[in-house]
């Protein structure tokens, strides 16, 4: 086989093949965005509708992370005895290095929950 140049077929691909891993590398580093929930009344649980986990008890700072530079719709829903259940969506944005960096910069999210 021929070499035509610095690099033959193989390594060209090869090489190419090194560029991308790099590139997708950096591209798909982990960032995190956070929300401020508070309520009113306090004391309420707060839920991911997504997968109905429980992410604490207002008011509670929630930290969500995932691929740098990207945005993510979520819904959870407030329960308090005595109250009517509220749901509310909002948007996180991931661009914080660390948990407590995006803590630091929370968005405020307000829920005035009604009594039963």
């Amino acid at each position: 086989m021929k070499k035509t140049g610095l690099l033959d077929a193989k390594g060209f691909f090869l090489a190419a093949c090194c560029i991308l891993l790099l590139l997708n590398g950096c591209a798909s580093q982990t960032k995190y965005g956070a929300a401020k929930v508070k309520s009113s009344p306090e004391g309420a649980e707060v839920v991911d509708l997504r997968d109905d986990s429980h992410l604490g008890v207002t008011p509670v700072k929630i930290s969500f992370s995932g691929k740098a530079n990207t945005a993510e719709y979520v819904t959870i829903q407030l329960r308090k005895p005595g109250y009517l259940d509220r749901i509310t969506s909002f948007w996180i944005n991931r661009r914080h290095a660390s948990p407590l960096e995006a803590e630091d910069n929370a968005i405020d999210i307000k829920v005035q929950l009604e009594k039963e």
